[in-house]
């Protein structure tokens, strides 16, 4: 494995919460300089393959990785439409609910997710969030 990949794959594992592969790519070059964007695009198909992070579409032109370090893999996906963070949320319901759906038609889940869009109530009322957010110009 090639010095720059070796950064890539520390600087993922260094993250605790889901990242673009702009902001990876940032990470890595703190690490190992010569890291370029072609190897860090190059490189996150692969780790998604190998099940070692997880692709999280949110519906915008830019896509999410988070590593996967966690034993559960029901995980839940909440986004906030207003500042795009993405939270996981525990959801153990999910391998029954895969489980009985897929088995009812025969088959059996090879994957599955829930991801929830919704919009920050304080935002709306204040201007503001907890997370910082304001309000856009219209």
């Amino acid at each position: 494995m090639t010095g720059q990949r070796m950064a890539i794959f520390e600087a993922v594992f260094k993250e605790t919460s889901h990242f673009t592969a702009e902001e990876l790519l940032d990470k890595a070059r703190e690490i190992d300089r010569t890291v370029s964007r072609a190897t860090v695009y190059r490189s996150l198909p692969i780790l998604v393959e190998g099940n070692l992070v997880r692709e999280v579409d949110i519906g915008s032109s830019t896509m999410y990785y988070m590593p996967n370090t966690e034993e559960d893999p029901h995980k839940a996906q909440v986004i906030c439409n207003d500042c795009q963070k993405i939270f996981e949320i525990s959801a153990p319901f999910l391998q029954w609910y895969g489980n009985s759906v897929s088995g009812k038609l025969g088959l059996t889940p090879i994957s599955q997710r829930l991801q929830v869009t919704a919009s920050c109530e304080e935002l709306k009322a204040n201007g503001v969030c907890k997370k910082g957010n304001e309000v856009p110009e219209q």
